[in-house]
This record gives C-alpha cells, structure tokens and sequence, in this order.
C-alpha cells in the first residue's frame, strides 16, 4: 500500500509530548497551547478519551466536515487508538492548512502511561 505524496507530511510526537503540549501533565505549562483532536468513531470515544480532547472521527473528517469551534486556529495533536487513523487525519488536516501532528501509540500509549482516561459520563474510561 503506497501513501499518496503530500509535499509537506506532518510528523508524529509521542505521547509525552503530546500531553505536555495539550496540557495534561505539569510540564504542559506554557506548550498546554495545542488541542488533542480525538479521530476514533464515537463507541471509542464514549469508552474512553482524555479530558478536554476534542472529538471528530475520521470517517466524517476524510468526509469533508469541518473542524468543531474548539479545534479551529490551535495547533493539533491528532490522536486514535494506535496510531495509524491519527496518521491518515494529520496527512488530511495539513492538506487543509492545519498545523497538526499524530500522536504515535495513540491511546494506547496514552493510557499506558498512565494519564487521564474518561468515558462519556467523565467517570474512569478504557480504550477500546
């Protein structure tokens, strides 16, 4: 499978950066800036998704929708269960002019480093 050439391809950050960026862990600081954009479908997002992620799945983002209000203008970091769909919505979202990066290991990684994980209900959360 050949990924289709994009002149200028978004790179990925691993998960503690993406949580300082986003402002999840203390070291976010002055880099907490950035929105976690979520692209999983909405079964994954209500089971499990980080605090204050913003959440547009990738099959209505490859569809043309818009980014939601909160995601508009903010530097993205682009997450999804293990790393392959944050790839494919970065690649997207930069055709669009976005600065955004994936996050590689996606939740996963997210939830094995042991940062906040929250269902639909803001009660503890898994990664489906």
């Amino acid at each position: 499978m050949n990924a289709p050439h994009h002149s200028r391809l978004p790179g990925g950050v691993g998960v503690p950066e993406a949580a300082a960026r986003t402002g999840h862990t203390p070291a976010g600081g002055a880099y907490g800036d950035a929105v976690l954009l979520d692209v999983r479908e909405l079964h994954e997002w209500q089971a499990g998704h980080a605090p204050r992620a913003v959440h547009l799945p990738l099959s209505a983002l490859a569809a043309g929708a818009p980014l939601p209000d909160a995601a508009r203008g903010a530097p993205l970091i682009v997450i999804c269960r293990s790393g392959n769909r944050s790839r494919q919505a970065a690649a997207l979202l930069a055709e669009r002019g976005a600065d955004a990066v994936d996050v590689t290991g996606g939740m996963r990684d997210w939830a094995d480093a042991g940062l906040p994980v929250v269902d639909a209900h803001g009660r503890d959360g898994s990664v489906s």
